[in-house]
């Protein structure tokens, strides 16, 4: 049966300006060699400078694979909750969304979702994308068929590695979500709030 891979990444560290780090790129660096032995298809990225900057340190160990822009990877809100379904802690994050920016939200992740997750493979294929944590969270959520609410607390850290599988007439298939085993100790856990970790 066809399988589409999705490996999902999240740009590595970026400054205040949203540019890359050294610590992003270092991150950046160990992850597409872990990468180098897939056979990958495409690389494809958001159009935010983080993103663009580290789907090209990813692409140097994959040579000869194309990268693109989609801009349906571009960081945004994808679905803003009802207040009730939203925890204490995050109620103050959803202030000043109006319906039509919630719309708009909304109708990029449906668009993300056509474009990397519906649409059936005739033939395996594996592609990398480079993007934000929240929209590795949608994808996510939507993988595992949960309420729309559950993108909230499904977080990822900076070029952290989650693998989706989409099959048709199957279920989704959650390989790996938000691994860092290609990162030192020093280089994991960025884009977390600061706190204890496993």
């Amino acid at each position: 049966m066809p399988t589409r891979h999705l490996y999902l990444v999240r740009h590595g560290a970026a400054d205040a300006l949203g540019e890359l780090t050294a610590t992003g790129r270092a991150q950046c660096d160990l992850l597409g060699a872990r990468l180098a032995h897939l056979p990958v298809d495409a690389v494809w990225h958001s159009p935010l400078p983080r993103a663009v900057a580290s789907a090209q340190v990813i692409a140097t160990h994959l040579p000869g694979v194309p990268v693109a822009a989609a801009d349906e990877l571009v960081d945004h809100v994808p679905h803003v909750p009802a207040a009730a379904d939203v925890p204490a802690s995050l109620r103050g994050f959803f202030d000043g969304y109006d319906d039509a920016e919630a719309a708009a939200g909304r109708a990029l992740a449906d668009a993300l979702v056509a474009r990397f997750v519906t649409a059936p493979p005739d033939v395996d294929t594996h592609e990398v994308l480079v993007t934000h944590g929240f929209q590795v969270a949608w994808l996510v959520r939507h993988a595992l068929d949960a309420p729309d609410v559950r993108w909230l607390g499904l977080n990822s850290g900076n070029a952290a590695l989650t693998v989706l599988e989409h099959r048709p007439g199957a279920a989704p298939t959650l390989v790996l979500f938000n691994d860092m085993g290609h990162l030192p100790p020093d280089l994991r856990w960025t884009g977390f709030p600061a706190a204890v970790r496993p």
